[in-house]
């Protein structure tokens, strides 16, 4: 088991890793561009140091994101992830999140979720 006082946090957002499963909290009212996308990729990259693990990625704090961005994200954005679980409360984020789904084709198994929970027992069949 990994200790759950394993964090980092950057100007964007926090990480952690609690029970197998990496946590991804983008700060409040975060805006993604290139540039920021790369930063917290390589951030978490670095984070895991060689570990795949499930990542659980709360993107209510996105206040907005750019092209470029999700291009990026769909296509290093799930380095050393098993699965993704995405969630979202607000219109935006779920919006944003569906469209990252439909046209960016992640390539690990990735689903959106309104309810944690849902989102963890989805996680917890990557734990291994």
């Amino acid at each position: 088991m990994i200790a759950a006082h394993e964090s980092y946090e950057n100007q964007n957002a926090r990480f952690w890793i609690e029970d197998g499963i990496l946590f991804f909290q983008y700060k409040p009212s975060t805006t993604i561009d290139l540039e920021v996308a790369m930063r917290v990729v390589a951030d978490r990259i670095a984070f895991q140091n060689e570990r795949h693990l499930p990542i659980f990625c709360d993107t209510r704090g996105i206040a907005s994101i750019d092209k470029a961005a999700r291009d990026y994200l769909a296509k290093s954005g799930s380095m050393l992830a098993k699965a993704v679980a995405l969630i979202g409360s607000e219109n935006v984020s779920m919006t944003m999140s569906t469209f990252y789904l439909e046209i960016s084709k992640p390539s690990v198994p990735t689903r959106i979720f309104t309810i944690e929970q849902e989102a963890l027992d989805f996680l917890k069949g990557y734990i291994y």
